[in-house]
Order: C-alpha cells, then structure tokens, then sequence
C-alpha cells in the first residue's frame, strides 16, 4: 500500500468516503496482481515464492 492509501484506509487521513474506496479498491487490484504474481513465482523462482510466503503468512 501507498503511505496515503495506508492513512486513507485507517482514517488518520482526512479524506472522504469516496477517497476511502478509492484506497481500498486499489489495494483489492494489486492483491489480485499479487496472487498472479505468486503463480510466477512458484513455478519459476520457488526461493522468491518461499521469501514472499515467509512474509506474509502465518504459518504456525
């Protein structure tokens, strides 16, 4: 996330509703270039995959 999407999102921006969706559907768009992303790299960069995955989830 952007600095600004990040204070949008939380609130500490003092932005409009309008703005706060615009924050989120932008985040919603680079998740779902994220899980592409992630397809890529599982097939043809595995050590990245494993960086990226250690990253972000939780695996306990």
């Amino acid at each position: 996330m952007t600095t600004t999407d990040r204070e949008r999102i939380t609130g500490a921006a003092d932005a409009t509703d309008e703005k706060r969706y615009q924050a989120v559907h932008r985040v919603r768009s680079r998740i779902e270039e994220l899980e592409q992303d992630t397809e890529i790299l599982e097939e043809h960069h595995p050590e990245l995959y494993r960086e990226l995955r250690e990253a972000v989830c939780d695996d306990d």
